[in-house]
């Protein structure tokens, strides 16, 4: 245990994070992703687990990770099948964090968003049960 740090930030997902650079994207994904699978793709090459909803891994990794305010849709969400314009249970919830990091999210098709999440450095499996609590993350920089 360490002081100031999140306790459901594990080793693993701190490594992640503190290696990633400016403009790298991490995906938090639902329990119903194929986190596993897409892993393979990605810079990590496997995934990693936070045994805990979106919204408490989302506030878990925001208390460390700047979003990056240099380019548009730092924070990317999984569109619903067949309703686009929906706003799924765990994205509406999650809004407020990302408000107050400055920044809304923008969402992506399914397939879109499967493609996204296997160039990103890491794949951050919840264990989020409602349906499209899914997010990409891009990592900003901390100015002076």
């Amino acid at each position: 245990m360490l002081k100031g740090l999140d306790p459901m930030l594990g080793p693993e997902t701190l490594a992640a994070l503190a290696s990633m650079g400016h403009g790298d994207e991490i995906v938090l994904c639902d329990a119903n992703f194929p986190a596993e699978s897409v892993a393979r793709s990605t810079v990590l090459g496997r995934a990693l687990r936070m045994d805990c909803d979106a919204l408490r891994a989302l506030k878990a990794v925001l208390s460390l990770l700047p979003l990056d305010g240099h380019e548009p849709d730092p924070v990317l969400t999984m569109q619903v099948v067949g309703d686009p314009a929906a706003v799924p249970e765990a994205v509406a919830l999650a809004e407020p964090l990302f408000g107050a990091e400055g920044v809304a999210s923008a969402s992506l098709e399914r397939f879109a968003f499967y493609d996204r999440a296997r160039k990103a450095y890491a794949i951050l499996r919840t264990a989020e049960t409602r349906p499209y609590g899914n997010f990409i993350l891009r990592k900003g920089v901390i100015n002076p």
